[in-house]
């Protein structure tokens, strides 16, 4: 009975150490977040008044070099990496004095979603005690935005137009990481 019991103990602790990370609200929610999210984002540059059909470029090169690493690596990582990308993301557009041209409510609701996506997520890694601390060139990127986007062009609509565009490609990105881990459930 005592061995019977030693192996069930000993077969559980391999599998939980081996399978592959298993969160509910990743499974069940986190495509419904990352879509409303993206609509929200969309709605916003909708209803800018600003909203020009130029594309003009961020001073900021995307950091795809970050997420091509991110993709490299573990579970717990990419979603720890996700998170703070959404962190960084609510960061960034908190510092809107209102002077960009966005919908308040809208704005407002899109940093709710983004803020609950990133907790949860990190309450997926944390129950696991395996969250990395924060990444470092991930966070200087968006303090780069900050300065050379936002603060260079005096928050203008303008920048923050293009925070919006910058933003909606870490948000495809971020969807895109997670994804990759549901489907290869």
């Amino acid at each position: 009975m005592l061995s019977r019991v030693l192996f069930a103990c000993l077969f559980l602790g391999l599998y939980g150490a081996c399978a592959s990370l298993s969160c509910r609200w990743m499974d069940h929610k986190f495509r419904q977040f990352s879509e409303n999210s993206l609509n929200l984002l969309e709605m916003m540059g909708n209803n800018s008044t600003n909203s020009t059909e130029d594309e003009e470029e961020s001073a900021v090169a995307f950091p795809h070099h970050l997420y091509g690493q991110a993709a490299r690596a573990s579970a717990e990582e990419k979603v720890a990496f996700t998170a703070q990308v959404l962190k960084e993301v609510s960061a960034l557009l908190e510092e809107d004095d209102g002077s960009s041209s966005w919908e308040e409510v809208t704005a407002e609701n899109f940093l709710s979603v983004v803020n609950k996506q990133a907790e949860e997520l990190l309450s997926c890694v944390g129950a696991r005690g395996h969250v990395k601390k924060k990444n470092t060139k991930l966070h200087l990127y968006f303090r780069r935005l900050s300065a050379q986007v936002l603060k260079k062009r005096g928050h203008s609509a303008e920048a923050w137009e293009l925070i919006r565009r910058e933003v909606r490609g870490h948000l495809m990105r971020a969807d895109h990481l997670i994804s990759s881990l549901l489907a290869h459930r």
